[in-house]
């Protein structure tokens, strides 16, 4: 019963990032930290035309300020502790407060 209420809680938790996401608009400027440290604003949620999958549509705020696109899924999934034992954030993509 334990797991199911930590999964319950994750699964909640989840869908508040997802809606904190697809709710954005572009006046928005959302702005989000990867967990290796680097800045991005998000420009869009899209949908793909045959599987209705959500993907997130950003910029990199530094370098050549290059796009890119990747699944909304990937984009607020938790960070890989087996491959990046020593990451500070939780999540791959974290929202950047400014004050």
């Amino acid at each position: 019963s334990g797991k199911y209420i930590w999964t319950k809680a994750h699964d909640m938790a989840m869908q508040r990032r997802k809606n904190t996401v697809t709710n954005a608009k572009l006046s928005d400027e959302l702005v989000w930290r990867h967990f290796k440290g680097n800045l991005y604003l998000i420009l869009s949620v899209a949908t793909h035309t045959e599987t209705k999958e959500l993907f997130v549509c950003y910029r990199a705020l530094y370098g050549d300020f290059g796009y890119y696109v990747r699944p909304l899924d990937m984009f607020l999934s938790e960070v890989d502790r087996e491959k990046y034992p020593n990451a500070e954030q939780i999540y791959r993509f974290e929202r950047v407060a400014f004050d």
